[in-house]
């Protein structure tokens, strides 16, 4: 096997936003940020849904737009970027 081509695989915590829930898992993605968790430093990874607050796991709907997607694109565009607009109009 070729040695130093492999990625660096580690445990890193993967932190759901949502719903504040952090797990352990191994991962290769790379990180900037590390947290202190369970008494030891790992890497961190924010992710805005996890099987913990998606719903089909959890069995509630619940609307996760926690940068404004919609809002933004209307100030952006205003009713130009509309479909709905224009097939009525």
């Amino acid at each position: 096997m070729k040695t130093d081509i492999h990625p660096d695989y580690r445990e890193v915590v993967f932190h759901d936003l949502s719903c504040d829930f952090k797990f352990i898992t191994r991962s290769t993605i790379a990180t900037r940020e590390t947290i202190n968790f369970e008494g030891k430093e790992y890497p961190l990874v924010k992710i805005e849904v996890s099987a913990e607050s998606h719903p089909f796991f959890t069995g509630k709907h619940k609307i996760v737009d926690t940068a404004g997607r919609v809002e933004k694109f209307r100030q952006k565009f205003g009713s130009v970027g509309s479909k709905t607009s224009v097939a009525n109009g």
